[in-house]
C-alpha cells in the first residue's frame, strides 16, 4: 500500500472518530458532517490506489465512487446510504440549511448514519 492511499485511510478513520465524539458530545449535525467526511476520504484512498493518481477535487461521494471504479459494484444499500450522506455535507455548511437538518438528525439517526458509515468504510477498505 503507497504512502498516499495510507494518509487517506488514516484521515478517515480519524474523521470517523471524530464523528463518535460528536455523537457523544451531541453535536448532532457535526456527526453527518464527519461521516461524510469518513466515506469521502477512503473514497480517495480507493481512487489512488486504483489508478496512481492524486484524489479528484470534488466532494460528491457517488462521483469518487465511479472515478474509483467500485460504483457498480456497491451493494445498492451502500448506493441509497451514499445518497443520504450527500447532502450532508453541504448542508451543515450554510446557515440558512443548519436549522432544518439540526431538526432531522436525532441522537438515534446519527448512531444509525454512525454504523452505517463504519460499514460502507470497512466495504470499502476490503476493496483496496
Amino acid at each position: 500500500m503507497n504512502e498516499k492511499v495510507r494518509y487517506w485511510i488514516e484521515l478517515s478513520d480519524y474523521d470517523y472518530e471524530t464523528a463518535l465524539a460528536m455523537l457523544q458530545s451531541g453535536r448532532y449535525l457535526y456527526v453527518g458532517f464527519m461521516c461524510h467526511q469518513t466515506i469521502e476520504k477512503i473514497l480517495k484512498a480507493c481512487f489512488n490506489s486504483k489508478t496512481g493518481e492524486p484524489a479528484p477535487y470534488t466532494h460528491s461521494l457517488s462521483l469518487l465512487a465511479q472515478k474509483a471504479t467500485i460504483y457498480d459494484h456497491l451493494p445498492e444499500e451502500f448506493k441509497n446510504f451514499i445518497d443520504i450522506l450527500e447532502p450532508l455535507n453541504i448542508e451543515a455548511r450554510y446557515p440558512s440549511h443548519k436549522e432544518r437538518l439540526m431538526k432531522s438528525l436525532t441522537k438515534e439517526r446519527c448512531e444509525s448514519i454512525l454504523q452505517d458509515t463504519k460499514n460502507l468504510q470497512l466495504w470499502i477498505k476490503e476493496k483496496l
